[in-house]
């Protein structure tokens, strides 16, 4: 309860000079209490892309299946196996019952005790007195009131009852179900250049997978192990009075902590160092672990924003990298769209031109001009060609005279008659349109513009042939005379 703030409006003036406590965990914890599932899945979609853990490990770590611990299927019954059996058949108020909120708050009497005398040599390592601890116990597990300051206890007698209480519980403080998922973790380490898998410890990559873990612990369990993971971050800072550095302390309690129930050293065999050295990590790095990840936060705070939620830190960096990114693919989809329309529509309309283009040359009269724009289009066969909107009638064509009088009667005489039955009755051949023509077009402008101006231009130059072909005639009738 903590961990969620309320936000109130106060007028008070008094009370304006107060701090203001932000918690950054404010939306995890909301859609924890709220939506439990999607909280869940959230958190483990992003545990697997830290560890791999195969489809039994996952649904262990889910609940969907019962977890399969090591000797669990042995049959060997021990001294130590049974005597931990027997010990938890008797259930208290407080000890060997399950873990809840009331228990937290009688042990918490403890814990706050060993805070103010973390410098008594071998804390957790030199057992109290026994009958002092039975004494505390059973005050615990009545609820009385205990005053451990009237100095009736010893800190021995209050450390070692902590360690029973935690070792009496029906499963261990990081739960049956994470057993696994803490194995891997232990095997999380750094790779070299070439990608090949060193013996370094990947640190970052281990207390981010133990903090998406205990996200998803039972809230007492979470809140207990906080508790005692400060205290054993500042027991192991005094460790020059007290002798009991992270790894001694990770020994004494690692049974406690991570160790499945009912079982001995010999059922664990090459995982013991590996739980030790977890536990070590975890006493180090305590103020680290009960944070929620950044991508963790931005998620929740984007669920109750209204926003699109992303599912993996991958998501949040990049939509941190690229702004807007996370709506790329509707953009690309609504642009290629975009671009088969425009790509339509300019077809389109330069099917369009092209006829009206084709219309144009051949509407012209005859010229060197009109030849070439027809040798043009000739070129590129595989070109488009404009439909049949030109109209087509077969027509003899005219015979050519090569004579001299016929030259000077097309030349002189004929040229505006010709002309004129040439663009009626001549039937314009279908003519292939390229690129060049596209070009041509674009060049001269629009076709009324281009009549308008190679008109004037061809009728110049027909004149100025006229003037210097009577200019040869006179000459010649002259030079005969």
């Amino acid at each position: 309860s903590n961990a969620i703030c309320n936000f109130v409006i106060c007028n008070d003036s008094s009370l304006r000079s107060q701090p203001i406590i932000f918690n950054p965990d404010f939306f995890v914890e909301k859609l924890r209490h709220e939506k439990p599932e999607v909280f869940t899945e959230l958190v483990v979609s992003n545990i697997t892309r830290l560890i791999d853990l195969p489809g039994a490990e996952l649904a262990q770590l889910m609940g969907e299946e019962d977890p399969k611990l090591p000797g669990a299927n042995s049959t060997a019954s021990g001294f130590f196996r049974s005597l931990m059996s027997l010990k938890r058949k008797e259930k208290g108020v407080v000890f060997g019952s399950p873990l809840t909120e009331e228990g937290i708050a009688q042990v918490s009497q403890l814990i706050e005790y060993l805070h103010k005398n973390l410098r008594a040599e071998g804390l957790f390592r030199v057992p109290g007195n026994s009958i002092r601890q039975q004494i505390l116990k059973d005050a615990l597990n009545s609820g009385t009131d205990i005053d451990l300051d009237s100095g009736e206890f010893h800190s021995n007698d209050v450390a070692t009852l902590l360690k029973m209480f935690l070792g009496e519980l029906p499963e261990p403080l990081l739960t049956h179900k994470h057993f696994h998922a803490h194995l891997k973790i232990a095997d999380l380490t750094l790779f070299d250049e070439k990608g090949n898998k060193t013996s370094t410890p990947d640190k970052e990559r281990q207390i981010e997978a133990l903090q998406l873990l205990f996200l998803i612990l039972p809230a007492p369990n979470r809140s207990l192990l906080k508790l005692l993971l400060d205290l054993l971050y500042q027991t192991a800072k005094k460790q020059d009075k007290n002798k009991m550095s992270a790894h001694n302390l990770a020994l004494m309690f690692a049974p406690h902590i991570l160790w499945p129930r009912n079982v001995t050293a010999n059922d664990l065999q090459e995982n013991i160092t590996k739980l030790n050295n977890g536990v070590t990590f975890m006493i180090k790095h305590s103020q680290k672990l009960f944070k929620a990840p950044v991508y963790i936060r931005e998620c929740a705070r984007l669920h109750y924003l209204g926003s699109r939620a992303h599912t993996s830190k991958d998501d949040l960096d990049l939509l941190t990298s690229s702004g807007s990114k996370e709506l790329q693919p509707l953009k690309s989809q609504k642009r290629s769209r975009l671009d088969s329309c425009h790509q339509e529509e300019t077809q389109q309309r330069t099917e369009e031109a092209l006829k009206e283009l084709f219309r144009h040359v051949h509407n012209m009269p005859d010229s060197a001009k009109k030849k070439k724009l027809i040798r043009q289009f000739n070129k590129h066969p595989t070109a488009l060609t404009p439909g049949s909107d030109v109209p087509t009638s077969p027509a003899p064509r005219r015979t050519r005279s090569r004579s001299f009088s016929g030259l000077i009667k097309r030349k002189v005489l004929g040229t505006p008659v010709i002309l004129e039955r040439k663009s009626r009755d001549t039937t314009p051949e279908p003519v292939r349109v390229s690129k060049e023509n596209v070009q041509l077009l674009q060049k001269c402008g629009s076709p009324a513009h281009m009549s308008q101006a190679k008109l004037k231009s061809l009728e110049g130059q027909k004149e100025e042939s006229c003037r210097r072909m009577r200019a040869r005639l006179l000459s010649k009738d002259s030079s005969s005379l």
